[in-house]
């Protein structure tokens, strides 16, 4: 069992290398910090256990100490003494004063050790990717971007800071943006910096909900900094804008729709979590909240 769940999660961190989905949406330490603590368990739970006193362990080889061990001499095992303790071994072990433990699982130790040395090295040396991956001049560039973005919808000058720090948004602070509400600055979390780079720059429109999602949260801060403050009155707004957004971005105008057209029919649903988040009701086509009540279309 341990190891297929190894296997497991060595194909999840290769996932991350080569499927580019990931890449984009899951920061490089989670992979590895998720291996790492899988690795660091069973080379600790295997010292732990090595110290457990004999009726804890059980009077006789449990099912799975012989599925790992494995071998029809643990079927048969004998009970030796050594050092004034009682342990069983498989019958073919030396006896004596000193008992050769198991050759598979002084393998499996060696193991952990070594995937956990390995993955230390490899987060080390590999570069990182994703938004702290680019060049200081490339991250430069995309921030003044997206502060001109912003400033269209904003009405007034706008900047844009991508939070590679964490200190104000991301996965602590349970948001992808925040901002001064009628203010100048707004933050986003560094995966929304970098979906946007890439299709600002690159022409990569990515995965079409975290896309769609990347352009809605921009306009979303855009609208605070206009001054709205309600978060669902934003949101409508931030849908309907984000077409043009995400059209100005690089995208077709009907990729662009329909993105923002998914945004806000996954709404009802985004905002269970976050009801403050939810549209009202005359956010729809000829609403109240209808931006351009002249046209059909909406958002």
């Amino acid at each position: 069992m341990e190891r297929r769940i190894r296997i497991a999660a060595v194909v999840l961190v290769l996932a991350w290398f080569f499927v580019p989905l990931l890449r984009d949406s899951i920061p490089a330490w989670i992979p590895f910090l998720a291996l790492a603590a899988l690795e660091a368990q069973f080379l600790f739970s295997g010292l732990r256990e090595r110290g457990e006193p004999r009726d804890r362990r059980g009077s006789a080889p449990l099912p799975e100490d012989i599925e790992e061990f494995g071998g029809p001499e643990w079927l048969e095992p004998d009970l030796v003494e050594v050092g004034g303790r009682q342990i069983w071994v498989p019958a073919d072990v030396e006896r004596g004063s000193r008992v050769v433990r198991p050759r598979r699982r002084l393998l499996s130790r060696l193991e952990g050790v070594l995937a956990l040395a390995g993955l230390l090295l490899l987060f080390v040396l590999l570069p990182e990717g994703g938004w702290r991956g680019l060049d200081e001049a490339d991250r430069t560039r995309t921030e003044a971007r997206l502060s001109t973005e912003a400033a269209r919808i904003a009405g007034h000058r706008a900047v844009i800071h991508c939070d590679a720090r964490g200190e104000a948004v991301g996965v602590v602070q349970h948001a992808d943006g925040i901002a001064e509400v009628g203010g100048v600055n707004a933050f986003l979390t560094p995966e929304i910096c970098f979906r946007l780079h890439r299709l600002a720059n690159e022409g990569d429109e990515g995965a079409f909900s975290q896309t769609a999602r990347a352009i809605a949260v921009l306009a979303h801060e855009a609208w605070h900094l206009r001054g709205e403050s309600d978060e669902g009155v934003t949101n409508c707004y931030a849908f309907q804008s984000g077409v043009e957004l995400g059209r100005r971005l690089g995208l077709s105008p009907g990729t662009a729709a329909r993105m923002m057209r998914q945004q806000l029919a996954e709404n009802p649903v985004q905002a269970r979590s976050a009801p403050a988040y939810l549209v009202p009701p005359t956010c729809r086509n000829g609403g109240r909240l209808d931006l351009d009540p002249a046209t059909s279309r909406f958002p």
